[in-house]
This record gives C-alpha cells, structure tokens and sequence, in this order.
C-alpha cells in the first residue's frame, strides 16, 4: 500500500450500495472526496450521495474497468462482494483497503476461525465440517451447539440450534450438505464488539466497546459504553487490535465477543467493514467509523475516537413500518432533543429488512437506554 496520502477532491470507490456504502459516501462527500459506487441495484440507497452509480454486478469486468480508470482507491461495505474482483483491482495498481484477501477470510466461517487461533486468540469450541464424514466423529464437545454455515450467513441465517449428533447431521442435510462449523453453546454474560481502524501496526486506535443485545438473530440495540469492567474493555480492545495485526488489515475492522459469566473473551466473527453496532460513532464519537474507513482507505491517520456522550443506538427494521405503507410516527423521535434519526433511503419495508436507526445521548448509558426502550415501544 502507498505510503502517500490520497486526498480531496479525489474519486473514491465502493463495492455495494447498502446502507453502509451510503455513510461511508455521505462521510467521503463531507470530506470532499468524490464517489463511485458499484452496485447492480438501481435503487441502491448509497446511489443518493455518489457522484457515479455503476449499475452491475460486482464481478463485471467492465465496470471494474471503470473503477480502476477512476478511483485513486477503493473499498467495500459488505464481505460478500467478490474478493477476486477485489484482487484484480489491486493487480491494477489500485489502493484497495481492505485487501481481496482479508475479506475472503471473513467470507468463511472455517478459514476465519483459523486466523482467530493463528493470532493466537480464542474462540468457542468448534467442529469444522466440510463432509459428512466430520460429522461421524464424537461431536459430544461441541453439543449442545448452533450448526452454521461456512459462508453467507448473517443476522441469523444459516444457522440451527442442534442438541444432539443425530440433529446435527439432519441439520447438515437441510442446508444442504455445504460447509458448516459446528459451535458449542456457551453461556453468556454478555455479547460485545470492538470496531478497530489500522492504517499501520502504529498507526491504529479503536472505538469504545459497545454492548450489543439481539432480537431473532437481528442486533437490536447497543450501549456505548459496554456494562464492563474497565480492565475487560481494554482487554477487547487489545484482542482486536492483536488481529488486526495478524491479518495485515487495513481499514475498518468489527470484532464480535462472546463474553463468559467469568469475563472471559472469545471472539466470535468478524466484519471487514463498518459495523451495524458501531453506527453509535455517528453521533457520539469524535469520528464517526465512517469517516475513519475513508481515513484508513486514504493512507489518512485514524482520527480521535473520543466518546462524547453515553449513547444507545436502536435498529429500526421493517416490522416498525404499519402494514397500510404508511411512515411510521417519526415525530415521536424528532421532538427529542437529545436523539438522532437516521433512515436508509430504502424504498421498500419488509420484517426483518434494517431500514434505519436512532440513536439516543444521555449523561449515563443506563438513563440513554431506559429513554430508548420507551422510544421504540412508542414507534
């Protein structure tokens, strides 16, 4: 990677057009960078704040032309792009951060899992299975366990709670025989997740520890700062930092904990982008993780990830739209002083689908989340 800084107003771009890609192009643009974003949606909500929408698929040789005529770097917003694309990109002299290889690691729960215990950091106890064979041994340390699969799995797909050997294969059967981990079920105190940002092995910071609860496999909400102990945080916060290091990374990294009764940490997956749980940063941080993947991408020194404000950030999904089509009642949130909405620009609701966010400020993180649960009641 060039040790020379890219700077605005230079064309920046971006594989997807998701919701991430449209902050990271909102953050881009208010630096005073230019955007171009890949993605074969015409409706892509990154589409409203990009200079250039490239309506293709992420692999289309003719638009990874373009990209690389265009672009003095280029990044992505989701691990399931094509990260051979990725490393045509590079070969063509292209800044691209994070590399093709890194997101392939992160597209594959086994080869993940592999780097984790590489750099030397733990995670659950797991059953790699990529025949029906690795289901024949003695799965008894792995059960009760979730069975997932290998690749495209997120926001709970692809994954089955299994109690025994014999559900474990007939789950294997239902998803199709492909590549699975099989994980032990552990008790949690909690779930967390550290957002890293490496330019360099000295040139990297991390955002404050979010607290992060789920619904149906969805995050639902995160409190910033994590209900911690302060020596638990930064231990966090030094295991991201340690994998980053072992990936090589550059960019904007998400770690997700698992943490113990006993306050032990295992990570469980990790995102090379921005992360649902980090979107906190937009209003409560110094930096936004938005601005720190255009900083990263640029060759850019990570900027301050000082906390403002306690804050908790709820998911707003589909299932808040009323089934007539109506918008919600946003007045509720907009009155609010201290609480800032944030919609994705997607035209269509549907359960499940992430259509925004609002984050709520407070003096204390407890006082932020009992005003956002009586927000998203209210909605």
């Amino acid at each position: 990677m060039s040790a020379k800084a890219i700077l605005p107003p230079s064309m920046l771009g971006i594989l997807g057009g998701g919701q991430l890609g449209r902050m990271f192009a909102a953050a881009a643009k208010t630096m005073g960078y230019r955007v171009t974003v890949l993605d074969p949606d015409e409706a892509a909500p990154a589409a409203d704040f990009a200079d250039v929408h490239i309506k293709a698929p992420f692999n289309d040789a003719q638009a990874l032309d373009i990209l690389a005529k265009t672009c003095a770097a280029i990044t992505t917003e989701f691990e399931n792009v094509n990260a051979d694309a990725m490393r045509e990109l590079a070969r063509r002299g292209v800044r691209v951060a994070p590399s093709g290889d890194c997101v392939a690691v992160a597209q594959n729960r086994i080869v993940e899992k592999g780097w984790i215990k590489k750099a030397g950091l733990a995670t659950v106890p797991y059953l790699a299975i990529e025949t029906v064979d690795d289901l024949h041994t003695d799965l008894a340390p792995y059960l009760p366990g979730i069975l997932k699969t290998a690749r495209l799995g997120y926001d709970g797909k692809g994954q089955v709670l299994v109690e025994t050997a014999s559900a474990a294969r007939e789950a294997y059967a239902d998803l199709g025989g492909q590549a699975c981990v099989l994980e032990k079920r552990v008790e949690l105190k909690a779930e967390v997740s550290v957002i890293v940002t490496r330019v360099s092995h000295t040139q990297m910071n991390t955002f404050p520890v979010a607290e992060n609860r789920h619904e149906k496999g969805i995050l639902d909400v995160s409190i910033v700062p994590a209900t911690l102990s302060p020596f638990v945080a930064e231990t966090a916060q030094g295991m991201a930092k340690q994998l980053a290091d072992a990936l090589d990374y550059v960019g904007v990294l998400a770690v997700e904990f698992f943490v113990l009764e006993d306050d032990t940490l295992l990570i469980n997956e990790i995102a090379p982008r921005p992360h649902n749980s980090g979107h906190y940063t937009l209003d409560a941080c110094i930096t936004s993780q938005f601005q720190q993947q255009v900083r990263a991408l640029c060759g850019l020194l990570p900027g301050s990830t000082a906390l403002l404000k306690p804050a908790v950030m709820v998911n707003l999904l589909g299932d808040v739209w009323p089934e007539s089509g109506r918008e919600p009642n946003w007045a509720v949130l907009m009155e609010a002083p201290n609480v800032e909405l944030h919609l994705y620009g997607k035209r269509e609701a549907r359960p499940g689908r992430k259509m925004g966010h609002f984050t709520v400020l407070a003096d204390s993180a407890e006082a932020a989340l009992v005003q956002a649960e009586a927000l998203k009641d209210t909605l």
